[in-house]
Formats: structure tokens, sequence, C-alpha cells
């Protein structure tokens, strides 16, 4: 996504820094809810940023006091079976998307993250939020329970605390959030932006074929048997042991070296075989 090819949104805001791409939700007098458009723009944005093997990892913001209240209650009244049906199907295209592309996507949490916007944080691959962050699926307060929400919340949260939230609709703290396991780190307001650039720094420096690879693997896997696990893991380690930046990064380790990766467009190195 070069930046004379950077397309414009109406709803979001998007640049690189280095090898980090920003996705800044910017509807900030909604707190960003999520409208179908929206979630068009970043089901768009995503699909372009994994396409663009110069982005090593995303980092998605909201602009504003929140950093996303879920959906656009405004398109939720008055509609028929089929539109209903549509906003969520958009609604699941988004957040399978972000666990499709092949970067590492870290959700930069300050303020509220209700209903779809908490499930954005529970999909994204990582979260750091700051200390005055919240989290809830508040559905059932306003007679729509939070079931798709549930889906990634319940994939990252104890059952019986998942279904505290989702029963009672009351928030939980960053503190909490990072108890039960749906944010990495909490750090002060200040910190957020410059713990949360760290993070993708780190995700950045390892090869991004190989992170690429094992992000897809690690979904996966997730809901495998273990022994399915184990075999699919199994192949998917020995393939990668073949590719050439796996044979870089090992040479580089017993050499005491920095590694040169070589990118996300490789197969296994194949240069030794007759």
């Amino acid at each position: 996504m070069a930046a004379a090819a950077t397309p414009t949104y109406s709803h979001i805001l998007f640049h690189v820094d280095g090898r980090i791409a920003y996705v800044t939700m910017n509807r900030p007098e909604k707190r960003n809810a999520l409208s179908v458009a929206h979630m068009q723009e970043l089901i768009a944005c995503f699909r372009a940023i994994g396409e663009d093997r110069t982005i090593a990892a995303v980092i998605l913001r909201g602009n504003g006091p929140a950093f996303c209240a879920g959906h656009d209650l405004n398109e939720l009244v008055g509609r028929t079976p089929d539109f209903y049906r549509y906003v969520f199907d958009v609604c699941t295209t988004l957040m399978e998307t972000i666990q499709s592309i092949p970067q590492p996507v870290i959700a930069q949490v300050h303020g509220m993250a209700t209903a779809a916007g908490c499930q954005l944080v529970a999909t994204c691959d990582l979260a750091v939020a700051s200390e005055d962050a919240r989290f809830a699926t508040p559905g059932v307060k306003i007679g729509l329970f939070c079931s798709t929400p549930m889906v990634a919340v319940s994939r990252n949260l104890p059952r019986k605390k998942v279904m505290e939230m989702l029963l009672t609709g009351e928030p939980i703290s960053a503190q909490e959030a990072l108890r039960y396991g749906l944010v990495n780190r909490v750090v002060p307001r200040e910190a957020l932006e410059a713990e949360t650039r760290a993070l993708a720094e780190k995700i950045a420096a390892a090869s991004p074929f190989v992170v690429g690879l094992g992000k897809q693997a690690f979904y996966r896997q997730l809901e495998m048997p273990q022994p399915q696990a184990y075999a699919y893991a199994r192949e998917v380690m020995s393939f990668n042991a073949l590719a050439a930046d796996a044979q870089e990064g090992i040479c580089a380790f017993l050499e005491k070296r920095p590694p040169r990766w070589g990118g996300y467009a490789q197969g296994p190195d194949r240069s030794g075989e007759a």
C-alpha cells in the first residue's frame, strides 16, 4: 500500500510508519460505533494490508473518548430479518479477516470497548490497554444479547466470567481484563501509544514469513483435538524448518550474529537439493 496508492476512507484513518501499519477508527462523535459502512472500510483496509508485504504488524485504535462502542444502534431499529443477518455477516467477516491476514493485529485500547468493540479486542491477536479502559458486553440491558461478541470473548476469558459479563452487562476494568486474559498488558494512558508501538516493533523484528505461518497455524489448531493438532503442527513445523528464513535464523544463532530475513515471499529452501 504505497503512499500514492493509499485509499481514502470516510470512517477510518490509515497510515504506515516504518513496517507498522496504523488503522484508526475515526467516528469519535459516535464513539467509533460500527456502522455497516465503517465495518466494510475496516474489512477492505485489513485485506489490503494482508497483501502488502512491506507491513509487519498492525495497530488498531480509535479516535475520541472510546476505543469502540459496538454496533451503531441507529442501524438496528425497525429493519428486516435479512438486514440484521447482513449486519452480523459483515461483522463476522471483519473479525475473520483480522485473524486471517498474516500480520499480527494489536488492539490499542483506551476508554470503553463494548459489545462488538469488546469483540474486536478479543479478536485481535494481541491487546494493550490503558489503565482507564473498560470492557463490556452490555447488550442484555437493551434487549439484544451479545451473541456474536460472545464467540470471540468466550475464546479469551474463563466461562464463568464471560457468562457474568453477558448476563449482567456490567463492565470489567483494565486490570480485570488483564487478569482474565483479554489483554496482554495495562499501561498508563500517557504510555499507551509508545508501549503498543514497542510491542509491534518486537514482532516486526522477526521473519515476516515465519510470523505469518505461525499465526495461521495458531488459529487452525486451536479448535482441533490434541492428536489432530499435533499432527497438523508437526507438518507446519517441518515445512517451516525447510524455509530459507528458518535456516538463516538457526545459522545466525549458532554463528552469534543477527539474522538477515528474506521476507514474506519464500518457500522451503531447496538450494541444497540435487
